[in-house]
C-alpha cells in the first residue's frame, strides 16, 4: 500500500513539474523557430516565468458567468484533467517502475484518455456561450473521427507483440524497435497524426481557434479553472509521447544509460517533435480536418492492419 502511494505521489509531482517545464520549453522553442524573444526577465531564461503564471492564475478573481449549466460547468475542468493523470497507472518509466502493470494496460489508457472530450463538451455546452458550445461540438467530432485510425494502429502493434501490456510490449521489441518495421513505420506516422489531433495541437487545434471561437470551450474560464485545461493539454501531450515511446521506441530500452533516463529522453524527444509541427504548420480548416480522417487516415490505417494481418498469417 505504501508502495503504490509513493508511486502516486511520484507521478502527480512529475506530472505538475513536467506541465510548468513544457510550457516554459514551448515558449523557448516557439521564439527559437519563429526567431523572436521568448521568456527571458523572470530567473535565468525566463525559467521562472511559468511558476509565475502559475500564481497569478491562483490569485485571479473565480468569475461566474451567468445563465451557465452551473453542473456541467463546474465539473468539466476535474472531467477534462483527471482522466489525463488516471493514464498515468500504466505507463511504464523503466522496467520496475510503474504504478500497476494492468495486462489490458493500453486498453486502459486509450479509454481513459477518451473520456476528456466529455469535459471539454461539457466545458462548450455549460458555457452560455456560442462560441464555446461549437468548440465543444467540434472537438467531440474531431476526437470521435481521430480515435478510429488511432486505435486501428494500436491494434497493429497489439498483434505484433501478442500483449496488451505495456511493459510486454515493450519486451517484445528487445530485438528491435517496433517502428524499424516497414508496416509499423506506417502505423506509426498515423498515430502520431491522429494523436495529435486528439489532443488538440496544430494543425488541428480546430476546438479553440482563437482566431475563430476566441478560445473556444474555454473561453469563459478564469484563474485555476482556466489553468487545469491547460494542465490536462500538457499532460496529454506527455501521455500521448509516452504511448509512442512505448509502443514504436522500445520504450525504456536502451543501453549504458538507466532505463527510466531512456525513457524520458524518447518521451520528451517525441514532445518536441509535436512542439516543432505545432511552430511551423498552419491550423486546417474544420472541413479538411475531417475529410483527412475519414477520407485518408482511415482507410490507410484500415489496408495496413489488413496486410499486416494476411502477412502475419502466410
Amino acid at each position: 500500500m505504501m508502495d503504490l502511494l509513493l508511486k502516486s505521489g511520484m507521478i502527480v509531482t512529475f506530472i505538475a513539474v513536467s506541465a510548468m517545464f513544457l510550457v516554459w520549453w514551448e515558449r523557448k522553442i516557439s521564439a527559437l523557430i519563429q526567431n523572436r524573444m521568448g521568456p527571458m526577465i523572470v530567473g535565468w531564461h525566463g525559467a521562472l516565468q511559468t511558476p509565475a503564471d502559475m500564481l497569478k492564475l491562483l490569485l485571479k478573481e473565480n468569475i461566474v458567468p451567468s445563465g451557465i449549466d452551473k453542473l456541467s460547468w463546474w465539473l468539466a475542468p476535474f472531467f477534462v484533467v483527471v482522466p489525463a493523470v488516471m493514464a498515468f497507472v500504466t505507463i511504464p518509466f523503466s522496467d520496475k517502475f510503474i504504478v500497476h502493470d494492468l495486462n489490458i494496460g493500453i486498453l486502459f489508457v486509450t479509454s481513459i484518455t477518451s473520456v476528456c472530450v466529455l469535459g471539454i463538451f461539457m466545458a462548450g455546452w455549460g458555457s452560455n456561450n456560442k462560441y464555446s458550445l461549437l468548440g465543444g461540438m467540434r472537438s467531440a467530432a474531431q476526437i470521435i473521427s481521430y480515435e478510429v485510425p488511432l486505435l486501428l494502429s494500436v491494434v497493429l502493434i497489439v498483434m505484433e507483440a501478442g500483449t496488451l501490456s505495456m511493459q510486454e510490449i515493450i519486451r517484445a521489441q528487445e530485438h528491435g524497435w517496433f517502428i524499424l518495421k516497414p508496416n509499423l513505420a506506417l502505423a506509426f506516422l498515423i498515430y502520431l497524426i491522429s494523436a495529435t489531433a486528439e489532443v488538440n495541437r496544430v494543425p488541428f487545434d480546430i476546438p479553440e481557434a482563437e482566431s475563430e471561437l476566441g478560445a473556444g470551450y474555454h473561453t469563459e474560464y478564469t484563474g485555476m479553472k482556466f489553468a487545469m485545461f491547460f494542465l490536462a493539454e500538457y499532460t496529454n501531450l506527455v501521455i500521448i509521447s509516452a504511448v509512442t515511446a512505448t509502443l514504436f521506441l522500445g520504450g525504456w530500452q536502451g543501453p549504458i544509460l538507466p532505463p527510466v533516463v531512456w525513457f524520458l529522453l524518447k518521451v520528451y524527444g517525441v514532445v518536441f517533435l509535436l512542439m516543432w509541427v505545432r511552430w511551423t504548420l498552419p491550423r486546417v480548416r474544420m472541413d479538411q480536418m475531417m475529410g483527412f480522417a475519414w477520407k485518408f487516415l482511415t482507410p490507410v490505417a484500415l489496408l495496413n492492419l489488413l496486410i499486416s494481418g494476411w502477412l502475419m498469417v502466410r
